[in-house]
């Protein structure tokens, strides 16, 4: 997985964390649960699934959910 990539979702993650007035986060680690560390709730997992998207053409909630950051780069790198 590119750094690039990786980068551009922490800015993403960081948006929609802004967005709603929360704690942006310092790094990204694939182990992070995208509810439980980073504090998503569903109204933050639509923002972050819509800007993905609009980046990447790519919905990550398409096959089912995903739960943390090394799920979202797994659908990014297919």
């Amino acid at each position: 997985m590119s750094i690039e990539i990786q980068n551009k979702v922490l800015e993403i993650m960081n948006t929609v964390l802004e967005n709603r007035a929360k704690e942006k986060i310092e790094t990204l680690t694939p182990e992070l649960h995208l509810r439980n560390d980073i504090g998503f709730d569903s109204l933050d997992l639509a923002e972050l699934t819509v800007r993905i998207e609009a980046e990447y053409d790519i919905d990550i909630f398409e096959d089912g959910i995903v739960n943390t950051v090394s799920e979202v780069l797994d659908k990014l790198k297919n």
